[in-house]
């Protein structure tokens, strides 16, 4: 499924993959929330609720690019670089365009939905 971010006002296209995760993530569209920096590789948001991790794998090795899910904690990552193997992390997605991955290192608040 294609989605949108909007960051500082431009538009990011991204891709969800096919994972129950994705798709229970993609039922919370259109959200807007606010971000942090995590070990200055991704930038984190609390969701409204834990996604459906059912069938996903017990690790994830993240690169830069991807969104994804940390269950334990309930938040959404968007990695601006690669990440560690960490178990719990479930990956989302990705963004469509790399040119695009250096925004989410500075990004405060991202609107997330599904384009018309």
């Amino acid at each position: 499924m294609n989605i949108r971010l909007t960051i500082n006002g431009h538009r990011i296209d991204a891709v969800l993959n096919d994972s129950a995760a994705a798709h229970d993530f993609a039922s919370l569209l259109p959200l807007t929330l606010d971000l942090k920096d995590f070990h200055e590789t991704e930038r984190v948001a609390h969701l409204p609720r834990k996604l459906d991790t059912s069938g996903a794998p017990d690790t994830a090795d993240p690169k830069a690019g991807d969104l994804a899910h940390y269950a334990p904690w309930q938040n959404l990552a968007l990695f601006h670089r690669d990440g560690e193997t960490s178990p719990g992390l479930v990956i989302l997605g990705h963004l469509s365009d790399s040119k695009d991955i250096d925004r989410l290192a500075t990004a405060d608040r991202v609107t997330i939905e599904a384009p018309a």
